[in-house]
Protein backbone atom coordinates (compact mmCIF):
# COMPACT_ATOMS: atom_id res chain seq x y z
CA UNK A 1 0.00 0.00 0.00
CA UNK A 2 1.16 3.43 -0.66
CA UNK A 3 1.73 5.82 1.94
CA UNK A 4 -0.94 8.51 0.22
CA UNK A 5 -3.83 5.86 0.85
CA UNK A 6 -3.68 6.35 4.31
CA UNK A 7 -5.31 9.59 3.36
CA UNK A 8 -8.08 8.68 1.48
CA UNK A 9 -10.66 9.67 3.69
CA UNK A 10 -9.89 13.16 2.58
CA UNK A 11 -9.72 12.64 -1.04
CA UNK A 12 -13.04 14.16 -1.25
CA UNK A 13 -14.47 17.86 -2.37
CA UNK A 14 -14.33 19.60 0.64
CA UNK A 15 -10.22 19.17 0.45
CA UNK A 16 -8.95 18.09 -3.13
CA UNK A 17 -8.30 21.59 -5.56
CA UNK A 18 -6.73 19.81 -8.07
CA UNK A 19 -5.11 16.46 -9.12
CA UNK A 20 -4.72 14.57 -5.88
CA UNK A 21 -1.66 16.39 -4.45
CA UNK A 22 -0.68 13.96 -1.74
CA UNK A 23 -0.07 11.61 -4.49
CA UNK A 24 2.55 13.47 -6.39
CA UNK A 25 3.95 14.91 -3.06
CA UNK A 26 4.60 11.11 -2.24
CA UNK A 27 6.16 10.84 -5.73
CA UNK A 28 8.48 13.66 -4.98
CA UNK A 29 9.39 12.02 -1.93
CA UNK A 30 10.18 8.96 -2.96
CA UNK A 31 12.77 10.33 -5.43
CA UNK A 32 13.77 12.98 -3.25
CA UNK A 33 13.69 12.11 0.28
CA UNK A 34 13.91 15.13 2.96
CA UNK A 35 16.02 14.69 6.24
CA UNK A 36 13.86 14.44 9.91
CA UNK A 37 13.29 18.08 11.40
CA UNK A 38 14.21 20.21 7.95
CA UNK A 39 12.78 22.85 7.67
CA UNK A 40 9.84 22.89 5.01
CA UNK A 41 7.78 26.01 2.91
CA UNK A 42 4.54 24.32 1.74
CA UNK A 43 3.97 26.88 -1.69
CA UNK A 44 0.57 26.49 -2.53
CA UNK A 45 -0.55 24.06 0.25
CA UNK A 46 -4.17 24.52 -0.38
CA UNK A 47 -6.31 23.34 2.72
CA UNK A 48 -3.05 21.69 3.83
CA UNK A 49 -2.91 18.05 2.52
CA UNK A 50 0.86 18.39 1.62
CA UNK A 51 1.55 19.66 4.86
CA UNK A 52 0.23 17.41 6.90
CA UNK A 53 1.46 14.10 4.71
CA UNK A 54 4.98 16.24 4.90
CA UNK A 55 4.48 16.07 9.05
CA UNK A 56 3.24 12.86 9.16
CA UNK A 57 5.56 10.97 6.52
CA UNK A 58 8.30 13.05 6.28
CA UNK A 59 8.65 14.52 10.24
CA UNK A 60 9.43 18.24 8.98
CA UNK A 61 8.45 21.20 10.48
CA UNK A 62 6.72 23.25 7.72
CA UNK A 63 5.77 26.75 6.90
CA UNK A 64 2.20 26.08 4.94
CA UNK A 65 1.70 29.47 2.84
CA UNK A 66 -1.71 29.64 0.42
CA UNK A 67 -3.01 32.53 -1.21
CA UNK A 68 -6.09 31.42 -1.95
CA UNK A 69 -7.02 29.94 1.46
CA UNK A 70 -6.74 31.62 4.87
CA UNK A 71 -4.12 30.73 7.18
CA UNK A 72 -7.04 30.83 9.98
CA UNK A 73 -8.71 28.37 8.20
CA UNK A 74 -6.12 25.86 7.54
CA UNK A 75 -5.02 26.65 11.14
CA UNK A 76 -8.19 24.96 12.15
CA UNK A 77 -7.90 21.99 10.49
CA UNK A 78 -4.21 21.61 11.87
CA UNK A 79 -5.59 21.59 14.89
CA UNK A 80 -8.06 19.06 14.31
CA UNK A 81 -5.12 17.03 12.95
CA UNK A 82 -2.98 17.17 15.51
CA UNK A 83 -0.16 18.74 14.35
CA UNK A 84 -0.30 22.78 14.88
CA UNK A 85 2.73 22.19 17.00
CA UNK A 86 4.76 21.27 13.63
CA UNK A 87 2.93 23.73 11.04
CA UNK A 88 2.74 27.07 10.94
CA UNK A 89 0.07 28.78 8.67
CA UNK A 90 0.92 31.73 6.27
CA UNK A 91 -1.30 33.59 3.95
CA UNK A 92 0.93 34.98 1.43
CA UNK A 93 1.10 36.19 -2.03
CA UNK A 94 4.53 33.98 -3.83
CA UNK A 95 5.81 37.26 -5.25
CA UNK A 96 6.28 38.85 -1.58
CA UNK A 97 6.78 36.24 0.84
CA UNK A 98 7.20 37.16 4.26
CA UNK A 99 10.30 34.90 5.17
CA UNK A 100 13.91 36.10 5.90
CA UNK A 101 16.57 34.65 3.39
CA UNK A 102 18.47 31.42 3.65
CA UNK A 103 15.51 30.29 6.38
CA UNK A 104 14.53 26.55 4.39
CA UNK A 105 16.05 23.76 4.24
CA UNK A 106 13.52 22.82 0.87
CA UNK A 107 10.36 24.72 -0.35
CA UNK A 108 7.82 22.00 -1.84
CA UNK A 109 5.34 23.18 -4.07
CA UNK A 110 2.71 20.60 -5.50
CA UNK A 111 0.22 21.75 -7.85
CA UNK A 112 0.69 25.84 -7.35
CA UNK A 113 4.07 27.02 -8.65
CA UNK A 114 2.78 27.16 -12.68
CA UNK A 115 0.39 30.25 -10.98
CA UNK A 116 2.97 32.32 -10.22
CA UNK A 117 6.62 31.47 -11.77
CA UNK A 118 6.34 31.65 -15.28
CA UNK A 119 7.66 35.20 -15.53
CA UNK A 120 11.22 35.17 -16.22
CA UNK A 121 13.81 35.26 -13.25
CA UNK A 122 11.14 34.24 -10.68
CA UNK A 123 12.63 30.95 -9.10
CA UNK A 124 16.14 32.98 -9.01
CA UNK A 125 14.33 36.41 -7.69
CA UNK A 126 11.86 35.07 -5.28
CA UNK A 127 12.59 31.24 -4.16
CA UNK A 128 16.41 30.54 -4.27
CA UNK A 129 17.18 33.41 -1.65
CA UNK A 130 15.05 31.65 0.48
CA UNK A 131 16.74 28.40 0.87
CA UNK A 132 19.79 27.54 2.70
CA UNK A 133 23.29 26.60 1.28
CA UNK A 134 22.40 23.32 -0.35
CA UNK A 135 18.63 23.49 0.35
CA UNK A 136 16.25 22.76 -2.41
CA UNK A 137 13.13 23.18 -4.23
CA UNK A 138 11.11 19.98 -4.67
CA UNK A 139 8.07 21.11 -7.61
CA UNK A 140 5.33 18.94 -9.25
CA UNK A 141 3.13 20.85 -11.51
CA UNK A 142 0.39 20.34 -14.11
CA UNK A 143 1.68 20.83 -17.64
CA UNK A 144 2.43 19.28 -20.52
CA UNK A 145 4.29 16.32 -22.78
CA UNK A 146 4.86 18.97 -25.24
CA UNK A 147 4.84 22.68 -25.96
CA UNK A 148 1.73 22.94 -28.50
CA UNK A 149 1.07 26.99 -28.46
CA UNK A 150 0.33 28.06 -31.63
CA UNK A 151 -1.33 24.58 -32.43
CA UNK A 152 -3.40 24.11 -29.70
CA UNK A 153 -5.93 21.51 -30.18
CA UNK A 154 -9.56 21.95 -30.50
CA UNK A 155 -10.19 20.15 -27.02
CA UNK A 156 -8.23 21.72 -25.24
CA UNK A 157 -9.34 25.41 -25.75
CA UNK A 158 -12.56 23.96 -25.30
CA UNK A 159 -11.52 22.36 -21.86
CA UNK A 160 -10.18 25.61 -20.88
CA UNK A 161 -13.36 27.78 -22.30
CA UNK A 162 -10.84 29.53 -24.50
CA UNK A 163 -9.29 31.52 -21.13
CA UNK A 164 -5.77 32.23 -23.40
CA UNK A 165 -4.56 33.02 -19.85
CA UNK A 166 -5.60 29.77 -18.08
CA UNK A 167 -3.53 27.95 -21.45
CA UNK A 168 -0.74 30.27 -20.95
CA UNK A 169 -0.13 28.25 -17.41
CA UNK A 170 1.00 24.99 -19.14
CA UNK A 171 3.79 24.13 -20.23
CA UNK A 172 6.34 21.32 -20.48
CA UNK A 173 9.42 20.40 -18.98
CA UNK A 174 12.06 21.72 -21.64
CA UNK A 175 10.04 25.05 -21.29
CA UNK A 176 10.37 25.84 -17.67
CA UNK A 177 14.06 24.28 -17.44
CA UNK A 178 14.88 26.83 -20.27
CA UNK A 179 12.66 29.75 -18.31
CA UNK A 180 14.13 28.83 -14.57
CA UNK A 181 17.85 29.18 -16.60
CA UNK A 182 21.31 28.32 -15.52
CA UNK A 183 23.62 29.87 -13.02
CA UNK A 184 26.00 29.11 -10.66
CA UNK A 185 23.34 29.28 -7.87
CA UNK A 186 21.70 26.64 -8.40
CA UNK A 187 21.81 23.05 -10.41
CA UNK A 188 18.32 21.34 -11.60
CA UNK A 189 18.89 17.86 -9.65
CA UNK A 190 16.14 16.04 -11.32
CA UNK A 191 13.89 17.10 -14.40
CA UNK A 192 10.97 14.38 -14.99
CA UNK A 193 7.39 13.54 -16.14
CA UNK A 194 5.47 11.68 -12.98
CA UNK A 195 4.59 8.49 -12.83
CA UNK A 196 1.67 9.02 -10.74
CA UNK A 197 0.04 12.03 -13.27
CA UNK A 198 -3.01 8.99 -14.03
CA UNK A 199 -3.86 8.24 -10.31
CA UNK A 200 -3.52 11.88 -9.48
CA UNK A 201 -6.58 12.94 -11.95
CA UNK A 202 -8.60 9.95 -10.81
CA UNK A 203 -8.65 10.70 -7.39
CA UNK A 204 -9.64 13.76 -8.54
CA UNK A 205 -11.91 12.53 -10.94
CA UNK A 206 -13.57 10.61 -8.15
CA UNK A 207 -14.04 13.61 -5.59
CA UNK A 208 -17.35 14.42 -7.88
CA UNK A 209 -16.15 18.63 -7.16
CA UNK A 210 -17.76 20.32 -9.87
CA UNK A 211 -14.50 21.64 -11.87
CA UNK A 212 -13.84 17.50 -11.51
CA UNK A 213 -16.24 16.36 -13.23
CA UNK A 214 -16.21 19.30 -15.98
CA UNK A 215 -12.19 17.92 -15.68
CA UNK A 216 -13.19 14.22 -16.05
CA UNK A 217 -15.69 14.98 -19.26
CA UNK A 218 -12.28 16.70 -21.41
CA UNK A 219 -10.30 13.89 -20.21
CA UNK A 220 -12.70 11.16 -21.51
CA UNK A 221 -12.38 13.52 -24.95
CA UNK A 222 -8.98 13.17 -25.19
CA UNK A 223 -7.11 15.78 -23.50
CA UNK A 224 -5.15 13.83 -21.50
CA UNK A 225 -2.99 12.84 -24.14
CA UNK A 226 -1.67 16.14 -24.16
CA UNK A 227 -0.77 16.66 -20.71
CA UNK A 228 1.24 15.72 -18.29
CA UNK A 229 2.67 16.55 -14.44
CA UNK A 230 6.44 17.97 -13.90
CA UNK A 231 8.55 17.57 -11.83
CA UNK A 232 11.90 19.65 -11.09
CA UNK A 233 14.28 19.16 -8.03
CA UNK A 234 16.51 22.14 -7.89
CA UNK A 235 19.36 22.56 -5.30
CA UNK A 236 21.04 25.92 -3.97
CA UNK A 237 24.71 25.89 -4.39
Amino acid sequence: MKKADAYKMYFNKDYLMGPNSVRLLEEMLEKYPLEKGMRVLDLGCGKGLTSLFLVKEADVNVFANDLWISATENHTRFNEWQISDKVIPIHADANDLPFAESYFDAVVSIDSFHYFAAQPHFFEQKILPLLKPEGVAIIAMPGLKEEIHGKEPEVILEWLDGEESEYSLYHCRDWWLKQIGQSDDFKVLMDFDLESFDEAWQDWFLSRHELALHDEEFFKKGIGKYLSTVGLVIQKV
